[in-house]
């Protein structure tokens, strides 16, 4: 898991005032991994067309409203561990080239911001909702895989 389950509930709490069950621990969880592989994947194609081998920071493709969170995420002051994010990743399809140190650092970050980015989507799909419905996870994922 990247981050502890109390972790998870204070950020949906803090974020959209949301509330987290078991089931939403695994799915947040899977989520976030598989949206962080998709920005290394496209970080990777950025990297090889840039002659590189290694993916640095600047590869990685940070949106406005993504940055946005991540600073919302900053000023929660949560901590995440990059190695159980990198655990993670390996447990997905691999990359072909190395991720930088630079981009390590930055992923308990990204892990965080993804997460408070999903709990004000759930309250944009549904202002009333306490805890989010299999609908609604499913909407938001189809949602981020339009976008991402």
């Amino acid at each position: 898991m990247v981050m502890g389950i109390h972790q998870f509930e204070k950020l949906f709490r803090e974020a959209a005032s949301l509330d987290l069950d078991k089931s939403d621990i695994k799915r947040l969880d899977d989520f976030i991994n598989e949206r962080l592989h998709d920005l290394l994947l496209m970080a990777q194609r950025i990297a090889s067309m840039n002659g590189r081998d290694v993916i640095t920071e600047a590869d990685v493709p940070i949106t406005k409203g993504l940055q946005e969170n991540i600073h919302a995420f900053r000023k929660l002051d949560e901590e995440l561990s990059v190695k159980t994010i990198l655990d993670r990743l390996t447990a997905l399809p691999p990359l072909n080239l190395t991720i930088g140190a630079d981009v390590e650092a930055m992923l308990p970050d990204l892990a965080g911001a993804m997460t408070i980015s999903l709990a004000k989507v759930f309250k944009v799909l549904d202002p009333h909702a306490r805890n989010p419905s299999t609908e609604l996870w499913d909407r938001a994922g189809q949602i981020y895989k339009i976008l991402l």
